[in-house]
């Protein structure tokens, strides 16, 4: 089973940034497409970012959008997620995966991966 090791949650201010990783354990992480997820309390998990194989198509939802940006370091096996001006709004867990395919914004198909979750919460 593919295994990612994820990092990089915590609390932090209104407006403030967090930068999440994932690192592929044991496995290339250049063949597959890659995206994340988040989970709210109470809420479905719903996508946030997609990021084609070839590295060349990305999308993310209109909620993050000129916000988040969605990147990969193939040398590094590791993917990446930079929130910048957090909202009290993107307070969630966050997951990465891998595998399947990027359908706009949202990896779909079958997912070989995925990360533990990472806490997020945007609070004064």
């Amino acid at each position: 089973q593919l295994q990612f090791v994820e990092s990089g949650g915590g609390l932090v201010q209104p407006g403030g940034s967090l930068r999440l990783s994932c690192a592929a354990s044991g496995w290339t992480l250049e063949y597959y497409a890659i995206g994340w997820f988040r989970q709210a309390p109470g809420r479905e998990r719903e996508a946030v970012s997609c990021l084609s194989r070839r590295a060349n198509v990305t999308n993310s939802a209109d909620f993050v959008q000129g916000r988040f940006t969605i990147s990969r370091d193939n040398s590094k096996k590791t993917m990446y997620l930079r929130m910048n001006s957090l909202k009290p709004e993107d307070t969630a867990v966050y997951y990465c995966a891998a595998g399947g395919y990027c359908s706009d914004y949202q990896l779909l198909g079958t997912i070989q991966a995925w990360g533990q979750g990472a806490q997020v919460t945007v609070s004064s």
